[in-house]
């Protein structure tokens, strides 16, 4: 037998350095930020008020991701929060003065105070029974995860002291998103949190504990007390993450998918045409993560939900072949139907759900392309249908081929690249960032003596298919189409 002894002092002496250099760079980058915490510690000190930097600050600034945003817990009631801040903040809102929290804005950052919580649920709904608490470890041990719940004190004198009653940095550690209580206990008083340690495993890179995604699995259905709205929230910060695949993996094991987006879940049912992967759901999570990649400038939420749910339409349409395929047509109109409904259902703005189910709509249409075989008219079609959306079809339509035939994948990549450069030609003559009819709806009443009313946007579509069909056209020639289609109208 092995003595394991030396092995675990190793393991602690390695967890005791990390430590240490993380919480010192921390130092470091609060210190930074003097020129904000000195001066409003100093005025929470004259009040006799204690100050701390408290929950996701702490967190980033140990993880070295610390943004413009600063939250901070105190023994000071709102009303006097906001006398604090009102001679110091360049702006002071206190929209959220009833649940205990004041905004400011200072410089460039934006600063949430909120007086110690000890807050009660009724476990039927999610908000609580707001209530004031008059201690720092009764305020953390509320919070959702241990991770958000270390502070940092913060003095007059400038000096910060690290407050860790319930060892989150241990978590943080490990990598572990561990609930301060029971998760059950956690999970009934907000089921939300559920959802959120979901959402910080995309953020952090981070796993759930075992008791933490155990309770998650078994109290799934308690979702369905919270609101879509907040829903939707958390969703748009997960799949916006650093790791949204593990993130939606772990929404489809625990449940929680089947009560929020069903329809992803759903796909695990279908193996898709090319026997190419283990099922649609696999494939997507691979058009998801090519699509990342082939992200510019940040996360893009609208093309990553278009790449996570462009195959939905799969389960619905599916049909056995004759010799044992399977063929899923029209799959991109039911889906693009199915992906309205669900965003709809999830209140996202009628902006986003356009562009993600416009996207779904449009993401087979390349295949139609063949060999170069695509009239000028049919490229016109293309753009136009895209409109502003054409950046993210073309990452879509490309983050789509997932085939392992390389010389497959190599001759579809090819042929997208010979349909951009299509499209660029027709540009550069023709601006197909605005393509409208020769003839606006002045110059038709004009030329057909009318007056408005649809007969006008019936010429007016009329001339614009024409447009589509032929490119620009002279004004006189124009003219010449519009009347002999209204004589043979």
């Amino acid at each position: 037998m092995t003595d394991s002894a030396p092995a675990e002092d190793a393991a602690a002496a390695d967890r005791a350095e990390r430590r240490s250099r993380l919480l010192a760079a921390a130092a470091i980058t609060l210190r930074d930020l003097g020129d904000v915490l000195t001066p409003l510690a100093q005025r929470f000190a004259e009040g006799g008020h204690e100050l701390y930097l408290v929950g996701g600050s702490v967190r980033d600034a140990v993880l070295g991701r610390l943004g413009n945003d600063l939250d901070f817990t105190t023994d000071a009631r709102p009303e006097v929060i906001a006398q604090i801040l009102g001679g110091w903040a360049d702006a002071v809102w206190d929209t959220g003065i009833e649940f205990g929290t004041v905004s400011a804005a200072k410089d460039d950052h934006m600063i949430e105070i909120t007086t110690y919580r000890a807050d009660a649920y009724d476990r039927v709904g999610r908000k609580p029974t707001v209530t004031f608490g008059d201690t720092l470890e009764g305020d953390l041990i509320r919070r959702d995860f241990r991770v958000n719940a270390m502070a940092v004190r913060v003095a007059a004198d400038g000096s910060q002291e690290f407050c860790d009653p319930l060892d989150g940095m241990n978590d943080l550690l490990a990598g572990v998103i561990d609930t301060p209580a029971a998760p059950e206990d956690s999970f009934n008083d907000d089921p939300l949190r559920m959802l959120r340690g979901i959402r910080f495993v995309s953020q952090l890179g981070f796993t759930l504990s075992e008791r933490t995604r155990a309770a998650t699995e078994e109290m799934a259905g308690q979702i369905d007390r919270i609101t879509a709205e907040r829903i939707q929230a958390e969703l748009d910060k997960l799949i916006c993450g650093e790791h949204p695949l593990e993130a939606v993996d772990l929404l489809v094991e625990t449940g929680l998918a089947d009560r929020i987006l069903p329809e992803v879940p759903g796909m695990k049912l279908t193996i898709d045409e090319h026997h190419q992967h283990k099922d649609v759901y696999q494939h997507s999570l691979t058009v998801l993560k090519q699509a990342i990649d082939l992200e510019e400038g940040g996360p893009d939420p609208i093309l990553r939900w278009a790449a996570l749910l462009h195959d939905v339409g799969k389960p619905a349409t599916r049909k056995h072949e004759p010799g044992g395929g399977v063929s899923f047509h029209h799959h991109e109109v039911v889906g693009a139907k199915l992906v309205r409904k669900r965003l709809r259902a999830l209140k996202y703005p009628k902006a986003t759900v356009d562009d993600v189910s416009q996207l779904v709509f449009l993401h087979l249409r390349f295949h139609g392309y063949g060999e170069g075989r695509w009239t000028d008219s049919a490229v016109r079609r293309y753009v136009t249908d895209a409109g502003p959306l054409l950046d993210r079809l073309h990452k879509l339509v490309r983050a789509d081929c997932t085939t392992r035939n390389r010389r497959r994948a190599r001759r579809l990549q090819e042929t997208y690249d010979d349909l951009e450069q299509r499209i660029a030609e027709l540009q550069a003559a023709e601006d197909l960032s605005r393509v409208r009819p020769d003839l606006d709806g002045n110059a038709i009443m004009e030329l057909l003596g009318l007056s408005p009313g649809p007969e006008v946007g019936e010429a007016w579509r009329h001339l614009k298919e024409l447009r589509l069909d032929s490119g620009p056209l002279s004004r006189e020639d124009a003219e010449a189409a519009l009347l002999q289609w209204w004589a043979q109208r």
